[in-house]
């Protein structure tokens, strides 16, 4: 069994900067992609930014040059660093990884975290 556990959501004011972690736990042999996606009121869930098992980017054009996404491997763990945050960055923040068990892959979701930029 395999469970992501995010932290990091909050409320910030316009400007500031939030910084999300996704750890994965389990049964784990590798992982590929990692990312990020968020998922407004009334909207679909939209990619945020992803990054592969060699440390390739990349980035929603909504985000790009304010957000940064990173990974550690020894930790299992995916990090979007968020600054300048916008109103419209309000969401809930899921993050995704590609995680190999033995011979198979799978996809796993985090629970959703919370962000919610307000004056």
């Amino acid at each position: 069994q395999v469970q992501l556990v995010e932290s990091g959501g909050g409320l910030v004011q316009p400007g500031g900067s939030l910084r999300l972690s996704c750890a994965a736990s389990g049964r784990i042999s590798s992982i590929y992609t990692m990312a990020w996606h968020r998922q407004a009121p009334g909207k679909e869930r939209e990619l945020v930014a992803s990054i592969t098992s060699g440390g390739g980017t990349t980035y929603a054009d909504s985000v790009k040059g304010r957000f940064t996404i990173s990974r550690d491997n020894a930790k299992n763990t995916v990090y979007l660093q968020m600054n300048s945050l916008k109103f419209e960055d309000t969401a809930v923040y899921y993050c995704y990884q590609e995680i190999a068990r033995l011979t198979n892959r799978y996809q796993y979701w985090g629970q959703g975290t919370q962000v919610t930029v307000s004056s």
